[in-house]
């Protein structure tokens, strides 16, 4: 399972990847190919000259972050569950030697065929799920408060349905990638609930949970993690504080069609700097990683391409929309592009 599960996740990404990369490239014979995309990625304020043919209202991205919420503290539960009660890394910290191993070579990255890994390494790789996955928690949440808070979204803006569905995929998938020990937690858990249904006729036994036992293992992480949770919140904060000046531009407008130049934080060096936060937050998860997870990276690709695809799009109408705007903003990577 664990063979199977992984590679459709690692195909799935690769297959997002590949029509974005092929639809960048500057040959005219793909211009058709470049549109057919565009029209499926446009939404709001881009998209509002197009047919509303197969289209959903934008603020059904309230849908994503309800999914996400639920299936990441689902899995965050389980996985820490699982963790809790058969990779207790308390009294037995890893050596560096074992860390280095997993990290550079011992994880064989690029490899469809893992070796075993070492009973530390198992413990090692368990609790770095959780860690990456309180990450994702902390950021699906925020993201569901945003959308109901902060966003305030015009009756007329519009998504495409794949875009939609592309978009519940995402976050199903997103967190499913960063627990690389999801079908070792998928079994524990159906375990877990044959117990009950079998008990559940009796009494169950009481049993004692040591909160301190179920935290110490995720703050004694390696330094990867700390350096990938930094990253993270970098990204994390940035978007926040992008998000909320794009909320305060529908409260300055008088009509619902308005569209103000938005000013402050990132946006100074670039038009998208809410996708730039949101690539700086999925680096974090490469780094908490320890740079080791195929998945991940794939992941990160995927993000990387969808958003710069995106952000070269919003480029281009806020240059069209506005005469005065600056143009010494870069698209999404500052002085670059």
């Amino acid at each position: 399972m664990e063979l199977w599960l992984f590679a459709l996740l690692r195909a799935a990404w690769i297959a997002g990847t590949l029509p974005i990369l092929v639809a960048s490239l500057p040959f005219s014979p793909l211009r058709s190919f470049h549109d057919a995309l565009l029209g499926v990625a446009k939404r709001g304020k881009i998209r509002q000259s197009q047919s509303n043919r197969w289209t959903v209202p934008q603020r059904f991205f309230l849908h994503f972050y309800m999914v996400a919420v639920v299936w990441t503290t689902v899995l965050l539960a389980a996985t820490w569950s699982y963790a809790y009660r058969t990779a207790p890394l308390v009294s037995e910290p890893l050596r560096f030697s074992t860390i280095a191993s997993y990290l550079t070579g011992g994880s064989h990255i690029f490899s469809m065929h893992k070796s075993s890994p070492t009973p530390a390494e198992h413990r090692y790789k368990v609790w770095q799920s959780v860690f990456l996955l309180l990450l994702m928690e902390v950021h699906v949440l925020r993201r569901l408060i945003e959308t109901i808070y902060v966003f305030d979204y015009s009756p007329s803006a519009r998504m495409h349905l794949l875009g939609y569905l592309t978009g519940l995929y995402f976050y199903v998938a997103a967190p499913l990638s960063l627990c690389n020990c999801a079908p070792e937690v998928f079994k524990f858990g159906l375990g877990i609930v044959a117990e009950l249904a079998i008990r559940s006729n009796n009494q169950m036994p009481s049993s004692e949970f040591d909160w301190w036992g179920s935290l110490d293992p995720v703050l004694n992480l390696g330094w990867s993690q700390w350096i990938g949770a930094a990253t993270f919140f970098w990204g994390w904060i940035h978007q926040r504080r992008c998000h909320a000046i794009l909320g305060s531009l529908r409260e300055n407008t008088e009509q619902a069609n308005e569209y103000l130049i938005p000013h402050g934080d990132w946006f100074e060096i670039v038009s998208s700097p809410h996708y730039l936060a949101e690539i700086v937050i999925y680096a974090g998860f490469v780094v908490a990683s320890g740079f080791a997870d195929l998945t991940i990276w794939l992941l990160f690709g995927f993000v990387v391409t969808n958003l710069v695809f995106a952000a070269a799009e919003t480029q281009r109408w806020y240059i069209h929309k506005f005469d005065n705007y600056p143009l010494s903003r870069r698209a999404i990577i500052p002085f670059v592009y």
